[in-house]
């Protein structure tokens, strides 16, 4: 037998969520995208250099490590900016030999969008989809860097839901 509440009297504090029903999801996949975490995508390991960095410094970075983007981070370890390949080749131009003198926050892409490791992997999607953005950094609640997520990481967790599709 099903419990019935009382009606709350007038001015009494009425609590929004009393009369919540989760929502019913077509497939786990579509639960997935709205109830798991970003920490259910793999977002370390990274890249990241201090902005005191040259353009130079951060390309021997992501070269010695084969990787597509560096985060550039302030004292604080706090996002300032993410340096790409395509910052690489904007940087580059007609003298490659002064990319040593040239500072990191001269090329950077500055002040990145961030999720929280809290968020949902469809608030991630949505953000890089509208953006347009391949890598976005990952904070915690002080908005200090715990990772990044990229496409491919982003490819590695859907995989995970379509596995029975790519092997048919």
């Amino acid at each position: 037998m099903k419990r019935r509440r009382r009606q709350p009297t007038p001015g009494e504090f009425v609590d929004p969520l009393s009369n919540y029903e989760a929502p019913d999801y077509a497939d786990d996949f579509e639960q997935a995208l709205c109830e798991e975490t970003v920490d259910a995508i793999d977002f370390k390991p990274f890249l990241k250099v201090d902005e005191s960095a040259s353009v130079l410094d951060a390309m021997k970075v992501m070269a010695a490590e084969n990787n597509a983007c560096v985060v550039v981070v302030d004292s604080d370890d706090k996002p300032v900016g993410i340096f790409s390949e395509r910052d690489v080749v904007q940087s580059v131009g007609d003298d490659a030999a002064e990319l040593a003198k040239v500072p990191i926050t001269d090329a950077m892409t500055r002040d990145p969008y961030t999720v929280y490791r809290t968020d949902s992997p469809a608030q991630v999607l949505n953000l890089m989809g509208s953006g347009g953005f391949r890598h976005v950094p990952v904070v915690n609640a002080d908005g200090k860097l715990l990772g990044l997520i990229g496409t491919r990481r982003i490819l590695r967790w859907l995989s995970g839901y379509f596995a029975d599709v790519a092997s048919a």
